[in-house]
């Protein structure tokens, strides 16, 4: 579609008031989501986003949501609209979740659905959801497996399938994707919980239809001339604000050419060179030096590789401009065929989503020099049960997963943070009267780590310690990073503490691990950064996250352990305040 923009320039009070208008309607949908829907990850832990797309399939606007999401899902709703065309129609709504089609990884479902015209067939918007599922079949409960080497390991992967064709939900279709589909590969089940995925996806595809009746109410107060003008107006202001960073970043580093390199815990390096044309105000990220695809799962797919370019972009910018397909339009990304960024179809990504995102994200700000490194990584726990029985039908069983806060960089004028989740993760960890009361587990410490953070003139965030007793056997995986290499410090600030996962195991006579010199306990076991773990009934697992890097040189007494002190004064708590807050900064 034709972009239709004013010669004389957008009225600036418009500009505001459309971007404000757009973004209640991402934030309506997201509020309807996570009311209607059940399970602890959408719920509890928002680990969901909600967003409006314009007709080419661009992002248009969201919420404050998970940032690994919105940029990535742009290229969800372009494939399907390559691959469906005109032949969409009034009623159906588009589901996905395959890294080839613009997915992220597995339990990332997209639900898209389009808006058209008031009685046209003209499509005028899409509205899109995507949470992350607790459980999508594979080879271990909660679909995140640590040790997984191709796809389909990790669950149900679906490409296209029109789970309402025309105002008809097709819940049989569902069930051949999600439970009979995924089982047939060796090892692999299908989905263990279906019907609690199967009630959070009509709660994604009702948020949809939320989105859709808020933007058909702006359309008839503006008109949808005004309305489309507008929304390309946003995207020109954002489009604008990143050549006029990149054009400031060239004059600060004295500089066209920045570079960065960092490597995952398995030594693989991510490599980036970025070419600046300042009078353009356009630049060049070339990812050439990234090593090749891996074996296991930290292959990131292409479209991750844009969310967290765009998700640095809009987070150097120092204005309030909502995060959309504008911030993308003047950097042109390189990255080399055959490497881990762009892996082949079949390859392992679960990982690559929740830690190689982080990795490049942290190599992003080191070329621009813009803060330390943060904990990079998102420290995914999965427990659960459920598989297979003797003839190779799915067991009935559950998944639970979660991602665990750490500390973030410092930078120039400011300390990290403790024990947040960083950069494009954004989500909420599990609260520990939630998870005793669904869950059999229980919560012996959750707190910050303290002496994790890096030292220096502004030092980094601690990271946290997290630790769980099992009160059933059950199968126990953790995926993270930086267990062998710390998060950087920047212009002679001290890393972050790497983190470090720790199985404690009972003591059992029957395992023939009771003797003289230990009667009673347990046994302390590292299983390293990424493990699955049969744990027995009483077993603890105590995850320390990493802290994050420092900014400058100690400067004497202010950088010393107990320097800085905390005042403890109430604050409003909870998921209902900490989202009413994240809603009033945007």
């Amino acid at each position: 579609m034709t972009s239709k923009l004013n010669s004389k320039g957008p009225d600036p009070i418009l500009l505001t008031l459309f971007a404000n208008r757009f973004m209640s309607v991402a934030e309506a949908m997201g509020r309807s989501l996570q009311q209607t829907s059940i399970s602890t990850n959408i719920k509890e832990r928002l680990d969901f986003s909600c967003a409006l797309f314009a007709p080419d399939g661009g992002l248009v606007a969201n919420a404050p949501f998970i940032p690994i999401h919105l940029g990535s899902m742009s290229f969800a709703v372009k494939y399907q609209m390559k691959l469906h065309g005109s032949s969409l129609k009034e009623g159906d709504v588009l589901m996905t979740n395959s890294p080839h089609a613009g997915g992220s990884h597995l339990p990332d479902i997209t639900i898209i659905t389009p808006v058209f015209a008031p009685g046209s067939k003209e499509i005028i918007f899409f509205t899109a959801s995507r949470g992350h599922h607790a459980d999508i079949g594979g080879i271990l409960p909660g679909s995140m497996p640590p040790t997984s080497v191709n796809i389909f390991e990790e669950g149900a992967q679906i490409e296209s399938f029109k789970i309402v064709d025309g105002g008809v939900y097709d819940g049989k279709g569902l069930v051949e994707y999600m439970v009979d589909k995924p089982s047939q590969y060796p090892g692999s089940s299908g989905c263990r919980n279906i019907r609690d995925v199967e009630s959070d996806l009509k709660a994604q595809i009702a948020a949809n239809h939320k989105g859709i009746q808020l933007i058909h109410a702006i359309v008839d107060d503006y008109g949808l001339e005004t309305v489309q003008e507008y929304m390309y107006h946003i995207r020109a202001n954002a489009e604008m604000s990143v050549r006029n960073l990149l054009r400031d970043v060239a004059k600060r580093a004295g500089s066209n050419i920045l570079s960065a390199i960092d490597y995952l815990d398995d030594g693989s390096p991510i490599s980036l060179r970025v070419e600046i044309n300042e009078r353009e105000g356009s630049a060049i990220l070339d990812f050439e030096g990234t090593g090749c695809e891996v074996r296991g799962n930290l292959n990131a797919p292409i479209s991750v590789v844009h969310s967290a370019v765009i998700y640095c972009m809009r987070s150097m910018l120092d204005m309030d401009i909502p995060l959309n397909a504008g911030c993308l339009v003047p950097l042109e990304i390189r990255i080399p065929k055959k490497s881990l960024l762009s892996p082949s179809r079949t390859a392992a990504v679960c990982g690559g989503n929740v830690l190689t995102s982080q990795r490049i994200v942290d190599v992003v700000l080191k070329a621009f020099h813009a803060c330390a490194a943060s904990q990079g990584c998102t420290n995914n726990l999965t427990f659960g049960t459920g598989g297979k029985n003797k003839d190779g039908k799915a067991i009935a069983g559950w998944g639970y997963y979660e991602t665990i806060a750490g500390g973030s960089g410092a930078g120039p004028g400011w300390h990290g943070t403790d024990g947040v989740h960083t950069h494009i993760t954004n989500t909420r960890i599990g609260d520990v009267e939630i998870l005793e009361r669904r869950y059999p587990v229980m919560i012996h410490r959750f707190g910050l780590r303290s002496g994790s953070a890096g030292v220096g003139k502004w030092h980094g965030g601690e990271g946290v310690h997290r630790e769980i007793e099992f009160l059933e056997p059950m199968q126990v995986s953790i995926l993270s990073e930086r267990r062998t290499r710390q998060p950087y410090g920047l212009e002679g600030g001290g890393p972050g503490v790497m983190g470090r996962n720790t199985w404690l195991k009972k003591l059992r006579e029957e395992d023939g691990d009771l003797d003289e010199n230990n009667p009673t306990g347990a046994r302390d076991i590292n299983i390293g950064g990424k493990a699955t773990v049969f744990m027995g009934k009483g077993d603890i697992l105590l995850i320390e996250t990493p802290g994050g890097g420092a900014w400058g040189a100690s400067q004497g007494d202010l950088t010393k352990k107990g320097a800085f002190t905390h005042t403890n004064v109430w604050e409003p708590r909870g998921s209902i305040a900490e989202r009413a807050a994240a809603q009033a900064a945007f």
